[in-house]
């Protein structure tokens, strides 16, 4: 689905905004919605690079949810279950999948569930990345499911299981699926808010996407990142997401810290 060309980030209101001339803030908004849709469809823009960013997050998460682990637990076995992961960790950040899922095997019928799945989830990365999708996707449906699993782990897996399989499932069942994750104070709201969001928008329910790619975007705790695609995408759908102008100018150094707005335009 082609979205509207960039032209449409510019705002319009009341009192016949929409006839003034661009200003210094709408030079930067369109320069961000340009940069999203330099291939003219910013919805593919995101299906096809949102998924890659998010398996390289998964593993991070992972790593993170590992550590926790361990740092919680006071087993005497659970020290050498960790060292285990971490060399998994190891493999998968120097892109030996197949040697990833090898050394995670030992660690699938862990009697930690913390362990034991971390293990799996790393296994699920290491099929995707292999292109054994239908597989990856199976395990991490698996691991949502699995009452023993950590929440947080388990959370992950659903937003891995979807983000695995976007294009072949209906826009409904995305939402459907990721509607308590996809909420504002959730710790999993950037990616399940932005892969409900072109749901809605794949649905062609725009007004729903704008809202929500604006509720990302104001969410000062995501990356930096996310926030700016989710930005630039609100912009696209009429939806303003900018909550301080003269910050957005300063990050993007139109002007410098702590100058006039009106310097932007000198």
């Amino acid at each position: 689905m082609a979205l509207p060309p960039s032209n449409t980030g510019t705002n319009t209101g009341e009192g016949g905004k929409d006839a003034r001339k661009p200003t210094a803030e709408d030079e930067v908004i369109i320069r961000e919605i340009d940069d999203a849709v330099r291939q003219d469809d910013a919805l593919q823009f995101f299906q096809k690079y949102g998924v890659v960013i998010g398996s390289l997050v998964a593993v991070i998460l992972v790593g993170l949810g590992g550590y926790l682990v361990w740092n919680s637990q006071a087993e005497a076995g659970l020290e050498a279950d960790s060292e285990q992961l971490i060399t998994v960790l190891d493999s998968a950040q120097s892109e030996n999948f197949e040697q990833v899922r090898e050394r995670a095997a030992p660690l699938l019928d862990n009697d930690t569930p913390g362990v034991r799945t971390s293990a799996r989830m790393l296994q699920a990365a290491a099929s995707l990345e292999l292109g054994e999708a239908t597989k990856a996707v199976e395990m991490y449906a698996a691991i949502a499911e699995d009452a023993e699993a950590p929440q947080a782990l388990r959370d992950l897996a659903r937003i891995r299981e979807v983000a695995s399989n976007f294009d072949e499932r209906e826009p409904a069942d995305i939402i459907a699926k990721l509607k308590d994750l996809a909420v504002p104070g959730n710790a999993f709201f950037g990616s399940a808010g932005e892969l409900t969001a072109i749901a809605h928008l794949e649905a062609g329910d725009r007004a729903q996407a704008g809202a929500l790619f604006a509720a990302i975007a104001k969410e000062e705790d995501l990356p930096e990142t996310l926030r700016s695609r989710s930005r630039q995408m609100a912009g696209l759908l009429g939806v303003d997401a900018v909550e301080d102008v003269e910050q957005l100018l300063e990050d993007e150094g139109v002007v410098p810290a702590s100058a006039p707005i009106g310097a932007a335009s000198q």
